[in-house]
């Protein structure tokens, strides 16, 4: 639906995503003979519950807090670091915080549109720029081997939110 040519956003279902990425995370485990631990999964689903990017030791808390007992920084960073390497998660440098990968065992963008004003960040992506970031590399002769590209400003939410707050004004 549109409105004013923006799209009216629907309330987002976090329920879908934490299974989406469940699903693909015991998938991709099966396919590689690992194990997909309960900690592991509730900390993936940690990650997952919100789109906001969460640091090591707000994981560890949260953690912590689901489970009812005391969680070591240890078991929270063998568990980021098992994600990492699956590809279902991402590191956000700027933020020293982790999110949810849309598109695991997928080569694509690493491409975070962080929002200003709530936090959350989305993943987008974009093959002209994974091209447009080869040729400048190839270029100066040099191997692209990762990438992490962040773009801050406001999401569709908080950006409707800041037009509805300046047009009352």
């Amino acid at each position: 639906m549109l409105t004013n040519s923006r799209l009216v956003h629907q309330p987002h279902d976090h329920k879908r995503c934490i299974n989406a990425a469940l699903h693909i995370a015991n998938d991709l485990c099966a396919e590689k003979n690992l194990r997909m631990t309960p900690t592991r999964e509730s900390v993936l689903r940690l990650l997952w519950q919100s789109h906001k990017p969460l640091g090591a030791y707000q994981v560890k808390e949260q953690l912590a807090e689901l489970l009812n007992k005391h969680i070591a920084p240890p078991t929270v960073y063998r568990a980021i670091e098992f994600l990492l390497q699956l590809g279902l998660i991402h590191r956000i440098p700027s933020q020293n915080a982790y999110v949810g990968c849309p598109f695991p065992n997928s080569e694509h963008s690493n491409l975070f549109m962080i929002c200003n004003q709530c936090g959350s960040a989305a993943e987008i992506a974009d093959n002209s720029i994974n091209s447009m970031l080869q040729r400048a590399s190839d270029k100066v002769n040099f191997i692209l081997q990762s990438q992490c590209l962040e773009l801050f400003g406001l999401c569709p939410q908080c950006s409707d939110r800041q037009e509805a707050t300046d047009h009352e004004q």
